[in-house]
């Protein structure tokens, strides 16, 4: 007789009846347990079908649209562009928010909420890119070398997501804090060999061009390349072009409605009094840092793009095409490659407002909306962290610092410049020591526990503007403990964020497969391709229209590499008068 315990081990003694008995069971438990997969299944794959509507309901205004995408309907195309911001940029900027305004740590940026992604940065000549390069991916769809501007790598034009737009009927604009001229508005609305070449660049975005004019709407810097160098700008500077013309004076001749200066910024009335085509250069060269801003002078960011999204929508109104509008956060890369954690957060902050006033339009208009934002690069090999002695690192970041800060180390720089050179202030401080004492450090850095090595790192570095730059970013960054591994650029992978009032849009927003989506990990080309892809554009039309664009440099090969490296010297430091 079979043994109880043999019979609970399942030896091979068992009794018929049990055996019997344990095959009905195992049936009854393998039905159970094919049941519970089934049902598993089936849960998963409900899961993931209503994740994924989530998601594309989470970036929907609401707005009652097909699901299918027609490319040829009508829409809106806003890609905003954060020049320099990494991942620790955004960091930084939302642990500064919180100290600031004393929020909880759940309280997250308006771009924090619509992350859906991240792109991978890389040109066609380095692993790390440049802006030139970088929008040139955005606009073209294509990795050309760094320093081109709408060109392919072997220097022949591309034709650019903005153009093919207005050849299609919609309504395009550019808004930038940095030089209209600069890298990024100029790889759409432009074409040059290399990013130089801003006089050309000038040209072209006023419709020196086979295709005409292509940009409807201008806000940003950089009147200095519309000006000859040898005739004032009507607004107390002399201009920088090598040639003699006089393209505002030109601009309006041909119809181009001008705006210079704040007052007549505020007379667009937010973007209800606006005559196209507009040209809005409202800084002799860049924006200023929004912490040194003076709002009485500068409309922000946000007021700027607010202008351009009312302005362009009102024009279209009536149209079956809707408008392209390039929204750039231009100087967060200034701010990385100065290695400026204070002026950094502003301007991260600045472009999350704009962020913000983009995000309510959307919400508000009843024509198929959507934003992409994301970065051409990184700037400075940002971290928020550093190690400031050799023995083992404290795991700290002191926001406050930044919050005492009340200028960008461009500013001071100035600044101190004019103290030393010029005796700004001479008549209120005694000697410079108590200058950079009561005024620097104690009055614009609200550093109180300065030393006397501090003081001397800034009276050493002369009246070299360039060396009282870095010096002075450099005493912050080491009080806040934030570190810098560059002045240049880094090939970490940047964010991608999106949002739409299109079910159909949404929908093609977070598909993840290469060059379908941009839900989460793709090349920056990728980005320019979902553009025309959702437009319906053909870029490669375009490019054969502009074949015989003017985009040479006026200077010879030997030449071209000495220029290259000066004009990227001069924009660091630019506006250090």
């Amino acid at each position: 007789m079979t043994s109880e315990k043999q019979t609970l081990l399942g030896g091979e003694s068992s009794t018929v009846y049990n055996h019997r008995t344990s095959t009905k069971k195992r049936s009854w438990l393998m039905i159970i347990l094919e049941s519970l997969n089934i049902l598993l299944v089936g849960t998963l794959i409900f899961y993931v079908y209503t994740k994924d509507s989530t998601l594309a309901d989470s970036t929907n205004g609401g707005v009652n649209s097909p699901s299918t995408l027609d490319p040829s309907s009508k829409k809106n195309v806003i890609f905003m562009v954060t020049d320099g911001m990494g991942p620790s940029s955004i960091s930084l900027a939302r642990s500064f928010k919180q100290f600031r305004d004393g929020l909880d740590i759940d309280n997250i940026l308006r771009v924090d909420q619509h992350f859906i992604g991240s792109s991978r940065t890389r040109s066609s000549s380095s692993l790390v890119t440049d802006s030139a390069a970088g929008a040139t991916a955005f606009s073209c769809g294509l990795k050309t070398y760094n320093g081109a501007i709408g060109v392919y790598p072997d220097k022949t034009p591309c034709g650019t997501i903005l153009e093919a737009l207005k050849l299609q009927g919609y309504y395009t604009g550019l808004v930038v804090t940095t030089r209209i001229t600069d890298a990024t508005p100029a790889a759409f609305s432009a074409h040059a060999d290399y990013r130089f070449q801003e006089d050309l660049i000038a040209e072209q975005q006023l419709g020196d061009s086979p295709l005409g004019r292509v940009v409807d709407l201008i806000i940003g810097g950089g009147r200095c390349h519309f000006y000859p160098n040898s005739q004032g700008n009507g607004e107390g500077s002399n201009g920088c072009r090598a040639d003699n013309r006089n393209l505002i004076e030109e601009a309006k001749a041909d119809g181009w409605s001008y705006v210079g200066t704040r007052s007549e910024f505020d007379q667009l009335d937010g973007g209800k009094n606006v005559t196209f085509p507009l040209l809005g250069l409202i800084a002799d060269t860049d924006v200023p840092y929004d912490i040194d801003r003076n709002p009485k002078e500068y409309p922000s960011l946000a007021e700027q793009a607010k202008v351009a999204l009312t302005a362009l929508s009102r024009a279209t109104e009536d149209s079956d095409k809707g408008f392209f509008l390039l929204i750039e956060g231009s100087r967060i890369d200034h701010a990385g490659h100065h290695n400026d954690p204070a002026a950094q957060v502003r301007e991260v902050l600045a472009f999350d407002d704009a962020f913000n006033e983009v995000l309510k339009f959307i919400d508000e208009t009843d024509t198929d909306t959507i934003v992409i934002s994301t970065s051409d690069h990184e700037t400075g090999g940002l971290a928020t962290a550093r190690q400031i002695a050799p023995d083992y690192p404290d795991y700290l970041w002191y926001p406050e610092v930044l919050l005492n800060s009340s200028h960008s180390g461009e500013f001071l720089a100035n600044k101190v410049y004019d103290f030393k050179v010029n005796n700004v202030d001479g008549d209120k401080y005694s000697s410079l020591d108590e200058f950079l004492t009561r005024e620097i450090f104690e009055n614009d850095l609200g550093i109180k526990d300065y030393t006397h090595e501090d003081i001397q790192q800034i009276k050493n570095a002369g009246v070299n503007k360039e060396a009282l730059l870095y010096t002075l970013n450099n005493l912050v960054s080491v009080r806040s403990q934030t570190g810098w591994s560059t002045h240049g650029h880094s090939a970490v992978d940047v964010n991608i964020y999106g949002y739409t009032n299109s079910h159909a849009l949404g929908n093609e927003l977070f598909q993840s497969s290469p060059y379908s989506g941009l839900f989460g990990n793709h090349e920056n080309i990728e980005i320019g391709r979902f553009m025309e892809k959702i437009t319906g554009v053909n870029l490669d039309e375009i490019t054969k229209k502009i074949k015989g664009i003017k985009h040479h440099p006026q200077v010879s090969e030997e030449e071209i590499e000495i220029t290259s490296k000066k004009h990227t010297h001069e924009m660091i430091v630019e506006n250090l008068e």
